[in-house]
């Protein structure tokens, strides 16, 4: 595997693409996980938790999850690269560019995430990587998330 330390602009910078990496292993999105994000976050909507709602008057016909849930996800997936970056002390979440709920995740789905780099740039504290990710319901063919991230690798 090639390792390519947080400050080496140039060589970071040639891992910016168009293209996406290969899609992750899946991961299920179950009404158990569904019901204790409700919990944590206190947004216990009907249309994610209320099962007998859901199948009355719910346009998916079911519960769904929430939108952060699904983006919240993006740790637990595990991408496949052939390099990794090294020599950082931590990495900060700094923000985001752009975030999109395109489609809904079924409870009980699996979905899949790819990530692509799409900027580089020295920072005073470190070097800045700013990532899109895509996340899908497996098999769907069509985001349910969009989300451009950025990073700080600190030195």
């Amino acid at each position: 595997m090639e390792t390519i330390r947080f400050d080496d602009i140039e060589r970071l910078k040639s891992k910016i693409s168009t293209e996406f990496g290969s899609w992750s292993k899946p991961v299920e999105v179950n009404q158990e996980r569904i019901n204790r994000f409700a919990d944590v976050t206190g947004d216990h909507q009907w249309i994610h938790i209320d099962l007998e709602r859901c199948k009355r008057e719910s346009p998916f016909g079911g519960p769904v999850a929430h939108g952060f849930l699904t983006l919240s996800l993006l740790p637990a997936f595990e991408f496949e690269t052939d390099w990794k970056v090294m020599g950082y002390r931590n990495i900060v979440n700094y923000g985001a560019n752009k975030l999109r709920f395109i489609s809904p995740v079924p409870a009980g789905a699996k979905v899949e995430a790819r990530q692509r780099i799409v900027a580089v740039e020295p920072r005073p504290q470190g070097t800045q990587i700013t990532t899109e990710s895509q996340i899908q319901v497996v098999g769907s063919g069509k985001p349910a998330v969009v989300y451009e991230g950025i990073f700080l690798y600190v030195k």
